[in-house]
């Protein structure tokens, strides 16, 4: 059984080939600032994306004829439950659109659904970023307009709760974890007998800085920035989501860069290396709340640490010694995103997972 991934990011196109399960060949391109600031909106960069897809699909040790299904990341929707969904004429209408918001996770159906119709097979997403199985007290704010959103790197942390959990003994579906996905942007889900009761937000502007986003800020200064004319409100949710945390701090936004200056000597970026391990320390114990039963009863298998910062030993010993106390700590390092999109089409192939049906009408 062949599967077909495609995960496209902010700049980068991943590729990969599954057979039975196990990753065949695999291929990340890397792309330029410089190549994808022409696109105006990101479905313009579908052909751009889809000429590196060809250009691997041309390998000689691959056979596209033997593709059985194609999975890809899954993009700004409406809110959805987690699982396999097939890629539909109303989910491909929504992203073209870029009707929920603008995110290259926008093009992994796109570009799914263009080749199965090439190949006349299923293509599917599984576990979008709209994941969305949030508690209903985890909604509310103190504003009644505005409610809390799940929006988180679903995908990923859901693949590395259940490879934990396999490599603890136990089952994803009847285990708690709380899980830190620790890219470009930190999310972190409270997972609580398979489903994922409350998030930090990444894409939100909630949770801890990171290597290129802010994090929560004080919201009465951003006001009086905006108000002070100093920022626009469209300048500064690009600074939000593009040019803040390490960066803004120390003008990198590699950690590696980071750790390098520390061990120079250089005091700023100690600190801003501490304050990076403490704030999402402390974002991780803030949904320990979320794991508590209706008995008052608190159990967490592991805390898991996964995605590119969780390849830093320095960081993940120093999270572990501010977190220790909630629980044992598993790491998961770099992201398990590829293996979990070739597991859901694979699943829905064989028929050991419903498939959902995505619709406009919600």
């Amino acid at each position: 059984m062949n599967i077909f991934v495609i995960n496209p990011g902010s700049m980068s196109t991943k590729l990969a080939l599954f057979k039975n399960g196990k990753e065949e060949v695999s291929r990340e391109f890397q792309h330029t600032k410089a190549s994808m600031a022409r696109f105006e909106r990101v479905i313009d960069q579908l052909d751009f994306r889809m000429d590196a897809i060809r250009e691997f699909l041309a390998e000689p040790n691959i056979d596209a004829g033997s593709i059985a299904a194609i999975a890809g990341r899954g993009g700004l929707l409406h809110p959805l439950k987690g699982g396999v969904y097939e890629v539909s004429d109303d989910m491909i209408d929504d992203l073209y659109k870029a009707r929920y918001g603008e995110h290259p996770c926008n093009l992994g159906a796109v570009l799914a659904r263009k080749l199965a119709r090439e190949w006349s097979v299923p293509a599917f997403i599984v576990d979008p970023v709209v994941t969305d199985e949030m508690m209903d007290v985890a909604r509310l704010t103190g504003l009644p307009s505005i409610e809390r959103r799940s929006l988180f790197h679903a995908l990923n942390q859901r693949g590395a709760a259940r490879t934990v959990a396999t490599r603890l003994g136990r089952y994803y579906e009847t285990s708690n974890f709380i899980v830190c996905h620790m890219g470009g942007g930190v999310s972190i889900g409270a997972h609580r007998q398979g489903m994922v009761v409350d998030v930090v937000n990444a894409l939100d502007g909630e949770g801890p800085f990171t290597p290129e986003r802010t994090g929560g800020l004080p919201i009465i200064p951003v006001l009086e920035l905006i108000q002070h004319g100093e920022n626009t409100s469209k300048e500064l949710k690009r600074i939000i989501l593009r040019e803040g945390g390490v960066f803004a701090h120390t003008g990198t936004n590699d950690l590696r860069e980071l750790v390098d200056g520390m061990e120079s000597g250089n005091e700023k970026a100690r600190l801003v290396f501490a304050s990076l391990s403490y704030n999402i320390s402390k974002h991780i114990a803030a949904l320990s709340p979320a794991l508590v039963d209706e008995k008052g009863s608190f159990e967490i298998a592991a805390v898991i640490l996964t995605g590119g910062m969780a390849r830093s030993e320095r960081l993940v010993n120093e999270i572990k010694k501010l977190t220790g106390y909630i629980g044992p700590m598993e790491v998961v390092a770099g992201e398990e995103e590829m293996a979990a999109l070739a597991a859901g089409a694979e699943a829905a192939l064989s028929g050991s997972v419903a498939v959902g049906r995505y619709s406009a009408d919600h």
